[in-house]
């Protein structure tokens, strides 16, 4: 098979091209050649979606399957396909359940309504509006022949917005440590390895329309995602297992302040709660917490730092200020 990796630098581009490569495959990367050198084997066009020169480099070449994970204004998406029309087998896309339009309820499936977006935007739009723009502008320029890959959490070695790796810097540093219950509350993500295989295995199959990508809600708690952090770190860390009420009360916020967390009942709560009926028919196989835990410590203390972010959407860093921590753990019955 002959994959044409639009981008291929970063979190979920990287592991794309790494399983591609894995399986045999011939892999081209497309991008502006600013960020080290593609894997041994791989063949790299540079350029730059964003202008009308910047695409040429894709003018000549066929490919079966084209993976895609842009993120920037719609017009560039739908133009890019037409530099690519009548080259390409099928179009895999990976999108974002943020594409669903709020307020969005539990258990939301890809028939869930959208934000509603301009296929030809070209401003800065937020991250939702984006991609659901950008969807749009490929389901109109190839119709069936377009995966649109609706993922949900994405954790696992080369993880670049740091949420695991939070928890894991944060529990390596030992002592008392936050942990918002309930220990039980249901977890939803998907390992970016795992994420990878069903992207290629999907184009290759031709499948189409949207798909939400992630594992099961409940493929783990927060008490079993905490927990092997303390196991994969060795630290001598404790787990204070403190209620989301007074967390919440003190001005906590889910997601960001304390990551991967979405209590119960939070307008949030539905990203840990997608259904995933269609992927697992798809023959979607997700990996134990514990695996996708060890090897993002282990990757983590390799790079000792997390990668940049260079050409991407700013994000607000992740994470509890530990002064913040400390007066929480001081003030809040902990168990």
């Amino acid at each position: 098979m002959r994959l044409l990796m639009l981008g291929g630098t970063g979190f979920v581009g990287g592991a794309t091209v790494a399983e591609a490569l894995h399986r045999g495959w011939s892999v081209t990367v497309f991008n502006r050649g600013r960020h080290g050198s593609p894997p041994a084997g791989v063949r790299r066009l540079v350029g730059d979606r964003t202008t009308a020169d910047g695409r040429t480099a894709l003018a000549d070449g066929e490919w079966d399957i084209v993976v895609d994970t842009w993120d920037g204004a719609p017009r560039d998406a739908r133009a890019t396909a037409r530099v690519l029309a009548g080259r390409i087998g099928h179009y895999v896309y990976v999108s974002s359940g943020s594409v669903y339009a709020p307020p969005v309820p539990l258990g939301a499936t890809e028939q869930t309504p959208v934000v509603p977006a301009d296929p030809d935007a070209a401003d800065d739009g937020d991250y939702p509006t984006l991609k659901s723009g950008a969807e749009r502008a490929l389901r109109e320029e190839f119709g069936e022949r377009v995966l649109l890959a609706r993922s949900g959490l994405i954790l696992g070695p080369g993880e670049d917005i740091g949420r695991l790796p939070w928890w894991l810097t944060r529990i390596a540093r030992g002592g008392d440590v936050l942990a918002p219950g309930p220990t039980d509350l249901p977890v939803q993500y998907i390992d970016v390895r795992d994420l990878a295989v069903f992207l290629l295995d999907a184009g290759a199959a031709g499948r189409d329309g949207a798909v939400n990508v992630v594992g099961r809600s409940g493929h783990t708690t927060m008490g079993e995602l905490l927990t092997a952090c303390v196991t994969a770190t060795g630290a001598n860390a404790r787990l204070r297992w403190v209620e989301p009420e007074p967390i919440l009360a003190a001005g906590v916020v889910p997601w960001n302040d304390l990551p991967i967390w979405v209590p119960p009942g939070h307008e949030y709560r539905w990203l840990q709660e997608m259904a995933v009926d269609r992927a697992y028919a798809d023959g979607l196989t997700c990996r134990p917490v514990t695996e996708t835990v060890a090897d993002t410590w282990a990757w983590l203390r390799r790079v000792g730092d997390l990668p940049g972010r260079a050409g991407r959407p700013a994000r607000a860093p992740v994470g509890l200020d530990p002064t913040r921590e400390a007066a929480l753990l001081g003030t809040s019955r902990a168990t």
